[in-house]
């Protein structure tokens, strides 16, 4: 009877020692930096910093599902006539363009079915099921998973997911995909500094950025977005270019399912994210300061949708 109880006892103790060792290892991020749409220069520097501040925290550790080899160059769009054109001037400059395209639309053919077959392996269900969460970095355009309906199934069952910037260009024609995330990319005009609102000061994506906080960056136009929907953390109450008046979110996350998901329109520019990017150049827009708030915004918001650290999803916040 006493070697019986014995026994239970150790075998609870164990039991216990495992939960509390699983529970405090570090979470599983898959980190997507697949582009089939326009790919950002800065996408690079993602990988580094989300990697470096999985590392330092000792939140996560990171997976990569990177861009594969090859992707071919959109010769852009058709020339239009200059002043010092002529005809024929003008006429050889059409036939190159259309050649480029005719070219680049065979490449781009190969290269989709490259990226479909590339997808089908990296992000198949059984090969990603036991991440705790999921990271769209900059990523653009229909990324060809082989169950994109089960991969929102995934979320919805309990795991994280995080966007940033172009995150929201991703996967247009998929409303499944559009409607977790909660808006997607309209478009944008030139990059601007903003000084935005913090609907949500005490959450842990927006705790860390100070009042009067400004950032230049490209800042997105979202459509297919309702306030009501979503928990709202960073905003504009007018276009960050002509200041017409109305609402501009930035920032959001919400609750989906038993997931989270967390999203931040910033993080266009290689300065946004890292504070030793080009240090000292003109080539910065950013200060190094403004970058470690940034990547404190994410590093909040991430460790929030991973359920690591608990913050308030209460939808309509938004005024």
């Amino acid at each position: 009877m006493k070697l019986t109880t014995l026994l239970l006892r150790s075998a609870l103790l164990l039991t216990l020692t495992a939960s509390m060792q699983a529970a405090d290892a570090p979470k599983k991020l898959l980190v997507v930096t697949v582009t089939t749409g326009f790919r950002h220069s800065s996408i690079e520097t993602a990988e580094k910093v989300l990697a470096e501040l999985g590392q330092k925290s000792g939140a996560w550790t990171v997976d990569f599902v990177h861009q594969p080899e090859g992707q071919p160059k959109n010769p852009g769009k058709p020339p239009v006539k200059q002043p010092k054109d002529t005809d024929d001037t003008f006429k050889a400059k059409q036939e190159a363009y259309s050649t480029a395209l005719a070219d680049y639309n065979a490449a781009n053919k190969v290269w989709n079915d490259k990226i479909k077959a590339y997808m089908a392996d990296k992000m198949a269900m059984d090969k990603i099921k036991d991440y705790d969460g999921f990271v769209f970095a900059n990523t653009t355009g229909d990324l060809l998973f082989p169950d994109r309906d089960g991969f929102v199934e995934l979320i919805k069952g309990g795991k994280a997911f995080v966007a940033m910037h172009s995150g929201s260009d991703t996967y247009h024609p998929f409303r499944g995909y559009v409607d977790m995330l909660g808006g997607e990319f309209e478009t944008h005009k030139a990059q601007v500094e903003i000084q935005p609102i913090l609907h949500d000061p005490a959450h842990p994506a927006t705790k860390p950025i100070p009042t009067g906080f400004r950032v230049f960056d490209e800042i997105y136009i979202i459509k297919t977005f309702e306030k009501a929907k979503v928990h709202g953390l960073i905003g504009l109450d007018a276009h960050p270019n002509d200041k017409t008046p109305g609402y501009f979110p930035v920032s959001w996350c919400k609750e989906f399912g038993k997931g989270r998901v967390f999203y931040t329109s910033l993080g266009h520019r290689e300065d946004v994210w890292d504070p030793t990017w080009k240090a000292d150049t003109k080539d910065r827009k950013n200060t190094p300061e403004i970058a470690h708030i940034y990547q404190e915004h994410i590093l909040g918001g991430i460790k929030w949708a991973l359920k690591l650290i608990e913050g308030d999803a209460g939808l309509g916040n938004i005024q």
